[in-house]
């Protein structure tokens, strides 16, 4: 009896975790394993690059978890280099092209497919957006192009377009590769992940560290020199002087593929799927990762949520159910976080518009403590955003700016918000104490109690 055809288009975290996750439960006569993969990496951090490219960390060898030779030495196989360019889903095949050597063209069928086909830098469809010297910064290739522009670049000035996760750790990048780093931001503050009074405090921090950090500024375009090279981003009122431009605006789910095949996508562009990351509608087709929606625990709705912990989980469930096994992934409460130079920032649940967006009626709070016991050397400020539901008191929302230790505390919110915990409940949680560490009342404690009195007097 011949093996069955699985084939995965895509093979960073989603793609090759499910790849290694099949072969544990199936052996290569009963499941054959074909992934393609574009670039020329697969298993990599893409979370690791701007680390990579500020010089904190080597790269690309050092990101990447597992080699293709490691894969195929599973019996799996990884075939780089080669893209898929349609799904044939009638017919049960995939028709791809070697991105080297000519350009072959071939067929490939399947029993079962995965799709792990990530997600692809916006960029907007502006004047120069193209030109060399402009980057975006989504896997280790892009990662590596900007590299070349930084070393073959005689200037030392570098605009950031878009102040996101990826725009905040790019400009610190380039702030440690002594470039005079100027971003540009559309809304009124930097991290739209937060609300804008916590994104204040990242404005603030921004300028004190040397970012020009530019609110309100629309680009409108990329200038170029006479060798078609960019020279400045202009926005509606000013022009920036740019020897680099990166672009950190966001993903959206690469889903091009699917939706010429007809496969159902959700508001952002992403793919839908069930608890087992089956594709609605679909007997054989498994999606995960950057390209497809997840369920919002808090909310209860569908968003597009690009991380790597998500597209590992994702890729574990798809093995599982792949090889004859059974998993789900119940949802996210929307965890991140990040740090601009020393400045650590987290968020989880959801932003006041989100709350707003979904129908609920909250209560916020905003305290701020310290990293440590106030007498204990090194004690920094924290800042500390609660949102909470009116009545029930159910926590919806953290947000946390702040200097060392202040990031991970959003751990804490996040296991409560999964537990579907109130504020009230939160303040009886034993965390742990030592002055090193925290103020005997931990500054996420000090948000619920405040949240929680709030809860009441809103009840009133």
């Amino acid at each position: 009896m011949a093996a069955e055809r699985l084939v995965i288009v895509g093979g960073d975290a989603a793609g090759m975790a499910a790849a290694s996750q099949a072969r544990r439960l199936r052996k290569p006569d009963e499941l054959a394993i074909t992934a393609f993969e574009r670039s020329h990496f697969a298993s990599y951090s893409a979370c690791g690059i701007p680390y990579w490219v500020g010089g904190e960390v080597d790269g690309p060898d050092a990101l990447i978890a597992r080699t293709p030779e490691e894969h195929r030495a599973r019996d799996i196989d990884l075939r780089m280099r080669c893209e898929v360019t349609e799904l044939d889903l009638e017919r049960g095949r995939v028709r791809t092209r070697e991105l080297d050597g000519g350009g072959r063209e071939s067929w490939t069928g399947f029993d079962k497919l995965v799709l792990a086909t990530g997600a692809r830098p916006r960029r907007p469809d502006l004047p120069g957006i193209d030109a060399p010297g402009v980057h975006g910064v989504q896997t280790l290739d892009d990662g590596r192009a900007l590299l070349d522009t930084l070393g073959a670049s005689p200037g030392r000035r570098a605009v950031v377009v878009g102040a996101g996760y990826i725009g905040v750790e790019m400009a610190e990048a380039l702030i440690r590769r002594d470039y005079e780093v100027t971003v540009l931001e559309q809304s009124a503050q930097p991290m739209s992940t937060l609300d804008p009074d916590m994104g204040a405090l990242v404005h603030e921090a921004m300028c004190a560290m040397g970012i020009e950090t530019v609110r309100g500024a629309t680009v409108t375009g990329v200038l170029t020199g006479g060798d078609g090279r960019a020279r400045a981003v202009t926005t509606e009122d000013a022009e920036y002087p740019a020897d680099v431009v990166v672009l950190g605006l966001g993903v959206r789910p690469e889903t091009t593929l699917a939706a010429a095949a007809g496969l159902p996508l959700g508001e952002s562009g992403g793919l839908l799927t069930d608890l087992g990351m089956r594709v609605r509608g679909q007997e054989h087709i498994w999606a995960g990762g950057d390209c497809v929606e997840v369920l919002d625990l808090v909310s209860g709705q569908l968003r597009h949520i690009a991380l790597g912990t998500h597209a590992n989980k994702h890729g574990q469930v798809i093995g599982a159910n792949v090889g004859g096994g059974y998993a789900t992934f119940p949802g996210v409460v929307g965890t991140a976080v990040s740090k601009v130079c020393d400045l650590e920032i987290a968020r989880t649940g959801l932003l006041e518009r989100q709350a707003h967006a979904a129908g609920l009626r909250f209560v916020t709070v905003t305290v701020e403590a310290t990293n440590r016991a106030g007498y204990y050397p090194g004690a920094r400020p924290m800042h500390v955003k609660m949102l909470a539901e009116r009545r029930t008191g159910r926590l919806l929302g953290v947000q946390i700016v702040g200097r060392e230790g202040a990031g991970k505390r959003v751990d804490v919110a996040a296991v409560a918000l999964t537990a579907g915990m109130t504020v009230e409940q939160m303040t009886a949680l034993d965390l742990g104490y030592a002055p090193p560490f925290s103020p005997v009342w931990d500054p996420v404690l000090v948000a619920a109690r405040k949240a929680t009195a709030a809860v009441r007097d809103a009840g009133a």
